[in-house]
């Protein structure tokens, strides 16, 4: 899958556990009608890869979606989800307006209408 949108912010990378687990996160807004801020993680070797973005710049992210089930100490069942950065490159799509064509240059229906017969049944 495929995200657009603008930095808002980028944090620093984090260590976790003995085994040096690395995780970095960002938040992403996106382009939409209804803009959404989506939190969006790189882990291990991905978290380089936000080296080279800086806030405010606009981007497309392949994410993957994420799930993992956790039984808690009652015995209950809770849900985890997560978006998962894995490619990020600079995305100057949404920036620019591609130019109409001129309306002067166009038929309009009434040309149309007086060079065609009408056979429509309606």
């Amino acid at each position: 899958m495929e995200v657009t949108g603008k930095i808002k912010k980028i944090d620093e990378t984090k260590t976790f556990g003995t085994g040096g687990f690395r995780k970095r996160e960002m938040i992403l807004t996106t382009n939409d009608q209804y803009p959404q801020m989506l939190k969006i993680e790189f882990v291990q070797d991905k978290c380089d890869l936000l080296n080279n973005f800086q806030e405010g710049q606009d981007v497309k992210i392949s994410i993957n979606l994420t799930g993992r089930e956790w039984i808690n100490p009652q015995g209950e069942a809770v849900y985890f989800n997560a978006i998962q950065g894995w490619r990020v490159e600079a995305d100057g799509a949404g920036t620019s307006v591609p130019p109409m064509a001129p309306l002067d240059n166009l038929e309009t229906t009434t040309d149309l209408k007086d060079s065609e017969p009408d056979d429509l049944p309606f």
